[in-house]
């Protein structure tokens, strides 16, 4: 073990752990505004709309989502679409994340006794009233946990995007160990970040949750 080594790069390390933060808090956003959308369309009264969520999330969720970020990166400027790394990094992982939160969300909403959207209507709520004052607001108590562990696999997901050179912990561990061909306390320091964040992120998820328990 060169701990003088990982002493003299951890500064490096730290830069690259902002990249990765940023990266996972716009592609978190992004997922959740996708899963939001994607659990509309699979709820919703019309047809058209049930099948595009599910063919949203059959898709996005039945390939590979390094394959997504290839075709996004590097095939897009075949049909117009011209992403840097980092734009890329974030709109094919959220697309992807999105997917997931669809089907996280939808759980949530259905497993709600539908004598309650019943109820709501029969006194005289519209379905979006209903849906806005009685069914989300107990689906959301139900959320906060799976979508805390979709999180949690949002962030080590984003080590994917060193594929298309985004400088992010896993990209700055492999350029390292290119010049001091140390691959294991290289990894070593990125994978201890990588805890570190995901334990703080957890801690976060598991107060939300008793702030949304308590309410």
């Amino acid at each position: 073990m060169d701990f003088d080594l990982m002493l003299r790069v951890y500064p490096f390390f730290i830069e690259a752990a902002g990249i990765t933060i940023l990266l996972s808090v716009l592609t978190a956003f992004l997922g959740l505004a996708c899963g939001a959308l994607g659990a509309a369309a699979r709820l919703s009264r019309f047809a058209v709309a049930r099948f595009v969520g599910a063919a949203y999330v059959s898709v996005f969720r039945g390939t590979p989502a390094l394959i997504q970020l290839f075709i996004l990166y590097f095939g897009g400027p075949q049909i117009g679409i011209q992403l840097d790394a980092f734009q890329a990094g974030v709109i094919g992982l959220g697309i992807n994340a999105g997917a997931y939160m669809t089907e996280t969300i939808r759980g949530a909403i259905i497993s709600i006794d539908k004598g309650q959207k019943e109820a709501a209507r029969t006194l005289g709520l519209s379905r979006w009233q209903a849906m806005h004052k009685i069914i989300l607001p107990q689906a959301a108590r139900l959320m906060v946990r799976p979508l805390g562990v979709n999180l949690n696999m949002l962030i080590k997901a984003t080590a994917l995007v060193a594929a298309i050179s985004v400088v992010e912990l896993t990209y700055t561990a492999q350029r390292y160990i290119g010049s001091t061909y140390k691959p294991f306390e290289m990894f070593l320091l990125a994978g201890i970040l990588y805890m570190i964040i995901i334990y703080v992120t957890g801690r976060a998820v598991a107060w939300l949750d008793r702030r949304v328990q308590i309410n």
